[in-house]
């Protein structure tokens, strides 16, 4: 986390600012050991679960192939879709998991070396394409794979209510609401996102700690 981000934050939204001091340094490091073919199916294995149960059934996926180990595009769709079935993926999730590995071979989810020279959009209008991606899912790709500077998931539920914890709402901003005032924290949105998502956080901590 930048000082320069910080400071810009600060002077184009008091309110954000104010939260960012007494919330104090928050640092993220994004995992670049994993693909982004690896980021994505962990993404579709999660979705709609807690993290528990999405861990558990992950696990499991994992067991199917040698040594527990993350399976390769191929290795998943030589797999029978009624093992991924009993591993505990639902039969949507099994169909979206294998679209991404048929688009893997093909090539159209990028290697980890070519997706770092692509663009921010251009990662979002070539992954969206795939059934299953969704917006919201590249976005955490580029947050917490890429680590990318200016990314603001305004659909995000606990960023919405962030933004209106920080500036004292009772409604939650709509997403286009939100992506509107989230201009004026360019080029540092992934940052003021970070700072929302750990205002709900702070929110829900009990009383005390």
């Amino acid at each position: 986390m930048s000082t320069k981000a910080i400071r810009h934050l600060t002077e184009a939204d008091p309110h954000l600012g104010a939260f960012i001091q007494r919330a104090g340094v928050i640092r993220i490091r994004p995992d670049r050991t994993r693909t982004p073919f690896v980021s994505l199916v962990r993404a579709v294995v999660s979705q709609q679960l807690s993290g528990k149960a999405a861990g558990t059934i992950l696990q499991r996926v994992l067991a199917l192939f040698p040594a527990g180990r993350f399976p390769t595009p191929a290795e998943i769709l030589r797999v029978q879709p009624d093992a991924l079935r009993a591993a505990g993926l639902s039969r949507q999730k099994v169909t979206y998991v294998r679209d991404l590995a048929e688009n893997a071979v093909a090539g159209v989810v990028p290697t980890r070396m070519e997706i770092e020279a692509m663009r921010d959009e251009e990662i979002v209008e070539r992954l969206t394409r795939i059934k299953g991606v969704g917006r919201w899912t590249v976005e955490m790709l580029l947050i917490f794979g890429l680590g990318r500077p200016d990314v603001l998931p305004a659909h995000d539920l606990g960023v919405r209510k962030g933004f209106a914890l920080v500036h004292a709402q009772r409604k939650l901003p709509t997403p286009e609401q939100l992506s509107r005032f989230g201009e004026r924290w360019k080029p540092h949105r992934t940052t003021a996102a970070l700072y929302l998502w750990r205002a709900v956080d702070a929110e829900r901590a009990p009383a005390g700690r």
